[in-house]
């Protein structure tokens, strides 16, 4: 990850430190194991026989520093600077040990960790620059006053010699040191980088996470304030008529029993209506963490900026809209309003005939609402130039229901994708009065919004 894309919180990032576990002794008993099996098979060919020491000097110090291994990720620097000494010490008093490959391995581990897992960047550096400074007199020491260049002139018998066969000597040398230790820093330096990039992303996803449940919640909060309101202008005119007719009922009920008894029937309608309406809008009402369907964004991306949360809210100087709410009836005006940029059709279906006409208006203005959102997202997020509503309505069986599915023939539009929240609202909407949603893609191509809503107070 670039520096420049690092957030400020993550400019001084500490890698976390694991604890030492069974993975860190496991890998340095296996390394150990394998270190000495290879240098009592270097042992075997007879490349030892002019180290002074004592074999099992040599292999003391072959597991010595595989044990290093066990706090490479906890102690990084300490055990760099450990296995420098080391390499240093073993590379003055038994050079054939050190040079084995095992033990390079082990010491390239070690710088590698220094770099990758240190909290202290600037420590780090010092440390790792300390050590390449130290090796590096070392090297130039052993090339001036030591026997560097008679050992590797020794071991290629046959070669040419001359002035050449030196700086062929100290530059193959040179390159192999700087590869080495260059490798095992700056690898350590990337491998370091990637760590902290998975840390951003993984701040990054926890706080867009929040901030998702922030929205829906806030979605389910907005949507209850519109529901309160809609339990005032749509339920409040049945409790208001059930007090006047019951009031004119009781005026009546001596002098004119017919007309009373009409008058009851009105309030038992009424009363019956409103019971059904509360039920279904007090039903939206639940806890944000319920489980319900929050109106996740489908697989496509196609989603409505556009929500319900934010009717009701007045501009600035306008006074409360106290008219009716949208019912079904209002539907071909809505798609004349969209027929500028749309071309809609809509079909209509009951049973009986006229059944429509009887819709509460409660559901009717779900429907209503539902259609507004789903043309909204045609016009918005497709490249479909023509839409279709059916609206269906089935009072007869054992299951009375009103039915509106919105569809589409077009692709997603790129660069459209919206906040999910209008959805949601479709979702919220519906769910509290008892029906079921269905949104996505069709199998025949372009898009679909269907909902179904049951009429449990209707007779068939």
């Amino acid at each position: 990850m670039p520096e420049a894309s690092v957030p400020a919180a993550f400019e001084r990032w500490e890698r976390p430190a694991p604890p030492i576990g069974r993975r860190d002794i496991g890998l340095s008993v296996v390394v150990g194991i394998l270190a000495i099996v290879l240098l009592e098979l270097v042992r075997r060919l007879g490349a030892l026989e002019t180290v002074g020491a004592d074999p099992w000097v040599q292999r003391a110090a072959t597991l010595a520093v595989a044990a290093l291994l066990v706090a490479r990720r906890r102690h990084p620097l300490v055990v760099a600077g450990l296995a420098a000494a080391h390499m240093f010490v073993v590379g003055v008093t038994m050079p054939l040990v050190m040079a084995q490959m095992s033990l390079q391995v082990v010491y390239f581990v070690a710088f590698f960790s220094a770099t990758a897992w240190a909290r202290d960047r600037a420590a780090a550096a010092i440390v790792c620059t300390g050590i390449v400074l130290v090796m590096a007199l070392w090297i130039a020491w052993n090339f001036a006053y030591g026997s560097g260049v008679e050992d590797i002139v020794d071991a290629n018998q046959g070669a040419p010699t001359g002035g050449g066969v030196a700086t062929a000597a100290i530059l193959i040398t040179v390159i192999i040191n700087v590869l080495y230790f260059g490798g095992a820093i700056q690898l350590g330096r990337v491998t370091w980088r990637a760590a902290r990039a998975r840390a951003v992303l993984a701040h990054q996803a926890e706080t867009i996470a929040d901030q998702s449940s922030r929205l829906r919640t806030q979605a389910v909060v907005d949507e209850r304030l519109r529901i309160a309101r809609e339990l005032h202008d749509v339920v409040g005119h049945h409790i208001a008529g059930v007090g006047l007719h019951a009031g004119a009922a009781r005026r009546l009920v001596r002098t004119d029993p017919v007309a009373a008894a009409e008058a009851m029937a009105t309030v038992e309608s009424s009363a019956t209506d409103a019971v059904a309406q509360l039920r279904g809008l007090l039903g939206a009402l639940r806890m944000p963490d319920g489980d319900g369907d929050t109106g996740r964004v489908d697989e496509t991306g196609r989603t409505n900026v556009t929500s319900d949360t934010n009717e009701g809210q007045l501009e600035p100087g306008k006074q409360p809209d106290r008219s009716p709410g949208p019912a079904l009836a209002d539907l071909p005006a809505l798609l004349d309003q969209v027929r500028d940029r749309l071309d809609v059709e809509l079909t209509t279906a009951s049973e009986p005939p006229g059944a429509l006409e009887d819709v509460p208006p409660a559901v009717g203005a779900a429907l209503y609402r539902v259609v507004q959102e789903s043309l909204t997202n045609v016009r918005r997020h497709s490249t479909a130039d023509s839409a279709r509503v059916a609206l269906r309505c089935v009072r007869h069986g054992s299951s009375p229901h009103v039915e509106v599915e919105v569809t589409d023939s077009g692709r997603p539009r790129n660069g459209t994708s919206g906040s999910g929240l209008g959805q949601l609202g479709i979702r919220e909407r519906v769910a509290g009065l008892g029906g079921t949603v269905d949104i996505g893609p069709r199998v025949t191509g372009g898009y679909r919004v269907r909902v179904r809503i049951p009429l449990a107070g209707s007779r068939s």
